[in-house]
């Protein structure tokens, strides 16, 4: 029997100081070298902290490029999904009315033109970005409120557009936040 218990124990304390110490503390090093070491990417505007740049917030406001729907209604510390099928009656008009509201906000639009980020929440909830077809499909309304040329509002999406990943992986995507303060400082006098 002591030839299996004392090698079981040995094997225990490596794996608990491996797992439980050598591994946090790597991660928590590597944390530190990311932007915000760690802690999240802030974003600030006047040294004021309005949000971060990896959680989504919510952008309702005529005014504003609209964000994804969230499933949690933006709560960070809750993220998920509806865990309704494509078939749930109660998801399909939920959608429908996504897409309703948004026809009602953005006249001259087709509901094929909508993508699809635009009415359906994401997996976690809390996405920060779009495509930036999701983001150009605003525009004309942008515009109109704000009288602001389309042409500078397509460019100023197009500043605020992303590539993949290295260049390879994931789509082109736009941080609305970051998007909607540009567009506040554009519309300053």
């Amino acid at each position: 029997m002591k030839h299996y218990i004392f090698p079981s124990i040995k094997l225990t304390l490596v794996l608990v100081v491996l797992c439980s110490v050598i591994y946090p503390l790597a991660i928590a090093a590597v944390g530190k070298l990311t932007p915000g070491s760690g802690d999240g990417e802030t974003v600030k505007v006047n040294g004021k902290v309005v949000g971060y740049a990896i959680v989504g917030q919510k952008f309702t406001d005529d005014k504003y490029f609209w964000s994804r729907p969230s499933a949690v209604d933006y709560n960070a510390a809750g993220s998920a999904g509806s865990n309704k099928g494509p078939t749930n009656p109660d998801y399909l008009k939920t959608v429908q009315d996504r897409i309703d509201t948004f026809l009602v906000h953005n006249p001259g639009v087709d509901k094929k033109d909508i993508p699809a980020e635009l009415v359906t929440a994401s997996g976690s909830g809390e996405d920060p970005d779009l495509s930036s077809a999701a983001a150009k499909v605003q525009i004309k309304r942008i515009a109109a409120i704000r009288n602001i040329n389309e042409t500078r509002l397509n460019s100023l999406v197009d500043e605020h557009t992303d590539g993949p990943l290295l260049g390879l992986f994931g789509p082109s995507k736009v941080n609305l936040l970051k998007l909607n303060i540009a567009l506040d400082k554009l519309s300053e006098p």
